[in-house]
């Protein structure tokens, strides 16, 4: 029977649609052994993230994803340019919506339908807002997302575009998330929160095992963007649970990138504190990205320094920069993405080590 489990006190939970964190106010992860990996069934499903349905934690004859799924996933791995060929880009705005995190909404949106949900209330700086919508609509499923009122006109349109309910809140991105769970709480309705809900990282964990997949083992490391996280635990869980299978030696190094001008994880990691006090954001382009009291900030940590990994902070001049010189490579990202490349020409690789940074947003989606 599926659980959660509260990451502070430990107490578990059954899985409920009107459940989002423990009543001691800690934060719920799936109460759940590491899945057994079968590879040889991979190709028994089709090429998309659901190839890994079988490490999810659904009931063995679910199919609810075939209705919800749009073939998200299985984005490229390509070689940065013929001068770097350790250095591999993630391609992950080949995606439905254009972004990574139609990984962990086509996955949470299907266990709200698989609960019987009507309607669902997410807050998010653009990306996971427009996830949320578009596969709330593939459930016809209710959606109000609660955004800044200085969030992309881009994103809120596109947010718009699939029926959902934009709510632009002035304030913080913690005021935000504050306004969509006080909403949460006095309309009685599902959160969908790719912070909060545990099920959004058994999406973005399939972004490790594509990795896995494509690579025929592991990277040495990873160069990931973090603001509250859901990529960078999400792959932190995917390689562990590969490596759980013996399908790896080592969960690659990670290298936790932030902007400099929000950037409460490196501080703290490179103090080596357990967790990260909150910070002010001192405004950054990188949106997506600006994050100034992360909800799951322990874990974060925590998974970095599980991998001997490490903090890269990205001045404001750098991102404009970094984003125009991956444009020249053929790729155009969002601003937040181009953070990524950023950390990447800060990072001292060494010879020979493959590293792999993710291009998360398409370009289309910032100005």
């Amino acid at each position: 029977m599926e659980e959660y489990i509260c990451y502070s006190c430990k107490k578990t939970h059954a899985v409920a649609s009107l459940l989002w964190k423990c009543t001691c106010g800690g934060m719920l992860d799936l109460h759940k052994s590491s899945p057994t990996i079968d590879t040889i069934a991979w190709d028994k499903y089709p090429h998309s993230l659901w190839r890994y349905v079988q490490t999810m934690p659904f009931a063995e004859d679910s199919r609810t994803w075939e209705s919800v799924t749009m073939g998200e996933g299985r984005t490229p791995l390509i070689a940065l340019d013929t001068s770097e060929p350790d250095t591999y880009v993630k391609v992950d705005y080949m995606m439905p919506t254009l972004s990574f995190k139609d990984r962990g909404a086509s996955v949470l949106m299907t266990k709200a339908k698989e609960l019987g949900v009507t309607k669902v209330i997410a807050d998010s700086s653009g990306n996971a807002g427009t996830a949320i919508a578009a596969y709330a609509a593939r459930c016809s499923i209710a959606c109000d997302v609660y955004v800044s009122d200085k969030t992309s006109p881009k994103k809120t349109a596109q947010i718009r575009a699939h029926g959902a309910a934009v709510k632009q809140i002035h304030g913080t991105r913690e005021e935000i998330a504050s306004a969509a769970q006080k909403a949460v709480e006095t309309e009685n309705v599902f959160y969908a929160s790719h912070v909060y809900n545990p099920y959004f990282f058994e999406g973005t964990k399939t972004y490790a095992y594509e990795i896995y997949e494509e690579f025929g083992g592991a990277p040495d490391t990873l160069i990931v963007p973090v603001g509250n996280g859901t990529l960078l635990l999400g792959a932190y869980y995917g390689f562990k649970e590969l490596r759980e299978n013996g399908l790896i030696e080592k969960i690659p190094k990670i290298a936790a990138v932030q902007a400099a001008n929000c950037a409460p994880l490196v501080s703290a990691g490179r103090r080596r504190e357990k967790t990260a006090a909150p910070v002010a954001n001192q405004g950054t382009a990188a949106e997506g990205i600006a994050i100034a009291a992360p909800a799951r900030a322990e874990q974060i940590l925590e998974a970095v320094a599980d991998t001997n990994g490490t903090f890269i902070a990205v001045e404001e001049e750098d991102i404009p920069r970094a984003r125009e010189a991956l444009s020249r490579k053929g790729f155009y990202v969002e601003i937040t993405s181009a953070v990524n490349y950023a950390g990447y020409l800060q990072y001292k690789k060494s010879p020979e080590e493959k590293v792999v940074f993710p291009l998360c947003g398409a370009g289309i989606k910032s100005g």
